[in-house]
């Protein structure tokens, strides 16, 4: 492909389906699909153009509005981010096996238990707000809390595996 498509183009990807790119830059395109949502291809990826948009000079990408919409949710409010799977463990099993052969193993959808500790990352995060905002506590307590949930979050990096995103991943006490 010779000619860089424009935010707003319609594409049909052979393996996430079809699609409309939010971003570019010198390397690729943010495309947001209908089945799998956002994903990053390189531009010269292998897919068919179903509409190529137009370029202008003052376009602001979707993708940027999206983005600064979410920090102000982010910000002002408890909406929670949305906060995708690392892409090798999606649709993927846990298999919890008891050390006892004569009981049956328990197997659930590691979606589902990527989703229930994000909702822990996200409810620790609300109890920091609220704890920092406080006028119920003195400084120490804050502090002293502020500490304990530190050390929650060094506790569930165990979890960061399966983060698409680092900069989405627990960070807990820093050894510095």
């Amino acid at each position: 492909m010779n000619k860089i498509l424009a935010v707003g183009s319609r594409i049909n990807h052979p393996e996430h389906g079809k699609g409309v790119v939010t971003n570019v830059d010198s390397r690729m395109y943010w495309v947001t699909f209908i089945d799998s949502g956002l994903e990053t291809i390189p531009l010269d990826d292998a897919f068919e153009i179903i509409e190529a948009s137009e370029d202008d000079i003052d376009t602001v990408s979707f993708y940027e509005v999206e983005k600064t919409l979410r920090e102000i949710l982010k910000k002002w409010s408890d909406v929670s981010e949305i906060v995708p799977i690392a892409d090798k463990y999606k649709g993927g099993t846990m298999v919890l096996q008891p050390n006892d052969s004569t009981l049956a193993s328990k197997e659930i959808p590691i979606d589902t238990f990527f989703h229930k500790i994000v909702m822990l990352r996200d409810r620790l995060r609300v109890m920091e707000q609220k704890i920092n905002s406080s006028n119920n506590l003195d400084d120490q307590e804050k502090i002293d809390l502020q500490q304990y949930i530190t050390r929650c979050y060094g506790s569930l990096t165990t979890f960061n595996v399966l983060f698409k995103n680092n900069s989405q991943q627990f960070k807990g006490e820093s050894s510095k």
